[in-house]
């Protein structure tokens, strides 16, 4: 049996690029655990910003309860 994976999609504020990462759900808690918000970083411009769990995850948002 394979291990659930979560999408993380996100768009960049500055420059928008669009980037997909894909995890595990160990390397999500340790990533980002159960969070309202989740640090990303644009890999072309590298300017850090932040993205709400559920816009970014909303299986993960789901999955620790976090959907309001």
């Amino acid at each position: 049996m394979s291990k659930k994976r979560y999408r993380i999609e996100s768009a960049c504020p500055q420059c928008g690029c669009s980037g997909v990462t894909v995890l595990d759900q160990e390397e999500m808690m340790q990533r980002y655990g159960n969070v309202p918000n989740v640090e990303l970083e644009c890999s072309e411009c590298m300017k850090k910003y932040t993205k709400k769990t559920e816009e970014a995850c909303p299986e993960w948002a789901t999955d620790c309860n976090m959907k309001t």
